[in-house]
């Protein structure tokens, strides 16, 4: 049935558990485990947890539903069956992956300019269990095939596209290509597009992640990540998943569904807006630098026109006045509010440097573009002439 209906209309059509006569709105099961019909019966679930529900922290019927959906949103149009797992948070979806897909010894191969806490967790935490990480420019592909050929420990190349908070993107369809000559597998961390903008699973990537606490959601009112990959790896990701505990509330999970009813005209919205402010800020005169993908100035603007259906709502800029005028101006600004996360249906404006890379080794973040006066902006779906009198206030007032 997914293939005969739009993507649009499979985001809104209300998700079911599969047993008959269910309420036309996904109910909350807020149940931390679940009975048996007798002890014949819970024997036989134990030996296979996929049959039934036990407990919670495995399964529950609320949040396998969502996640049932966002597999089929990031699957659509592909052979084949897929798993998605829902977490807590993106975080514990990276971790979960990564712990289920690494053990001493391997290497991840990864970009420098990815989100600050996805390479503290590669070097501070997979590194104390003997897990190295290589940092280098992922669209440079000799110098990728290069690592590959000569380091056979690396066992995963991850990747943000576009990424966090550069905005920079990578040929997913040229690193698979790589990644599988050499038996590495892929992860793509798809938190900016979303599958209504991108789904990397087209070009062959292995792996799919997702904060959902972002545009997923869209409404800032829940935490949650997600995890997306072909069936044949399902049990491998979810025996760690149950052992390190990182699913998700029902509640958050039911949060989860009702966002993704609206991604789509979201997301929509999100990119248009953001199209236009980019456009804006470019030609103001106190801009010395515009990030965003959606610009033919972009210097991966080809490879996000290939991949991408729009160019998503996240851009990063910087002011021809450094930081100084950076704190001038997210302290003058209205509408933006100053808040660490993204994704929102309200404008979020941050400065990495001191927020969410403040931890990252600064010789890597200054290397990967991430200046100390990049500022970066979540553009939410406000009226597209508010959001531009307000940067343009602030930048005035500069």
């Amino acid at each position: 049935m997914k293939e005969k209906l739009r993507l649009e209309t499979l985001m809104v059509m209300e998700a079911k558990d599969q047993k008959k006569n269910t309420p036309h709105v996904l109910p909350i099961y807020a149940s931390s485990a679940f009975g048996f019909e007798n002890i014949e019966h819970g024997i036989e679930v134990f030996k296979d947890p996929a049959s039934s529900h036990i407990y919670s922290r495995f399964a529950n019927p609320t949040v396998d539903t969502v996640a049932k959906k966002i597999a089929d949103l990031e699957s659509y149009g592909i052979e084949g069956e897929h798993f998605a797992l829902l977490c807590n948070s993106g975080m514990s979806a990276i971790h979960t992956l990564l712990t289920a897909l690494l053990k001493t010894g391997d290497t991840i191969l990864t970009q420098a300019n990815i989100y600050g806490g996805s390479s503290e967790l590669m070097t501070k935490v997979l590194g104390d269990f003997g897990v190295k990480t290589i940092f280098t420019d992922l669209r440079d592909l000799d110098t990728v095939d290069n690592y590959l050929n000569n380091d056979p420990s690396i066992r995963v190349i991850y990747f943000e596209t576009p990424a966090n908070p550069t905005l920079s993107c990578v040929d997913m369809k040229s690193l698979v290509q790589l990644a599988k000559s050499y038996n590495c597998l892929s992860v793509s961390d798809n938190t900016f597009a979303s599958p209504a903008l991108q789904r990397p699973l087209d070009f062959g990537v292995d792996f799919v992640l997702h904060s959902t606490t972002k545009y997923l959601n869209g409404h800032g009112n829940g935490m949650g990540g997600a995890i997306i990959g072909k069936q044949d790896y399902y049990q491998q990701v979810w025996g760690k998943y149950k052992l390190i505990g990182t699913n998700p509330s029902p509640f958050e999970s039911w949060l989860l569904h009702n966002g993704l009813k609206t991604l789509a005209l979201r997301m929509e919205k999100h990119s248009d807006n953001a199209m236009s402010l980019a456009t804006f800020l470019d030609k103001h005169p106190k801009v010395s630098v515009v990030n965003y993908p959606g610009l033919s100035s972009h210097p991966d603007h080809s490879i996000a026109k290939s991949q991408m259906s729009k160019f998503g709502g996240m851009m990063s800029f910087e002011l021809k006045g450094g930081l100084e005028e950076g704190k001038r101006l997210m302290n003058g600004v209205k509408i933006c509010k100053l808040v660490p996360t993204l994704g929102n249906v309200d404008s979020l404006i941050l400065h990495p440097a001191s927020m969410s890379h403040l931890h990252v080794d600064k010789e890597l973040r200054l290397k990967a573009g991430i200046t100390d006066g990049l500022i970066r902006l979540s553009v939410g779906i406000e009226h597209i002439e508010d959001l531009k009198a307000d940067l343009g206030q602030a930048l005035d007032a500069l």
